[in-house]
């Protein structure tokens, strides 16, 4: 007897071409990924940032009789979320500072689901997993990040190896 299963030729033909799609699917690049996260999560925040800055005493007034944060009055909690709504979105779609533009996000989604709305976990389990992923995983390519990081790698090599044929000939 074999020790290899034989799967019935219909079955096969179904396997094969499940890995040949998943192969597929595989070349998409996940630069191209990230960057649909830092826009999508830009975004969700961004719009919320928008509407307190429009209706800056609706804001407030949400701050004081809804949300109710501890510790901070609702007119700071207020201006602080708001700016960090605006602010952080634009390193994210940029792709600068990516990483640290993250943490007040996660922070923010912490608060919102601990504090604030604690029967909006699926939202902010979403949220988090993304903001998450690009903390851990980077811009990619796609990203501001990515050039400087280039810029820094090409000045951070050896000068000797930066030494040219012209260079060696004006030495000698």
């Amino acid at each position: 007897m074999s020790d290899t299963l034989m799967l019935p030729p219909i079955i096969a033909g179904l396997r094969s071409r499940f890995v040949a799609i998943r192969a597929l699917l595989a070349l998409l690049p996940l630069s191209l990924l990230l960057l649909g996260m830092r826009v999508a999560m830009g975004f969700v925040f961004f719009n919320a940032g928008l509407l307190k800055l429009h209706s800056f005493d609706f804001a407030v007034q949400l701050f004081a009789n809804e949300y109710r944060l501890p510790l901070i009055p609702p007119e700071i909690a207020a201006r602080l979320a708001m700016t960090v709504e605006l602010g952080m979105p634009l390193f994210l779609f940029a792709g600068l500072a990516t990483r640290l533009a993250t943490l007040p996000l996660l922070g923010m989604t912490l608060v919102i689901v601990t504090l604030v709305y604690p029967a909006s976990w699926v939202e902010s389990l979403l949220w988090g997993s993304v903001l998450l992923m690009i903390l851990t995983r980077g811009p990619g390519v796609i990203s501001l990040d990515h050039l400087v990081e280039r810029w820094f790698e090409k000045r951070s090599r050896p000068m000797a190896a930066d030494v040219t044929p012209r260079m060696v000939s004006r030495a000698a």
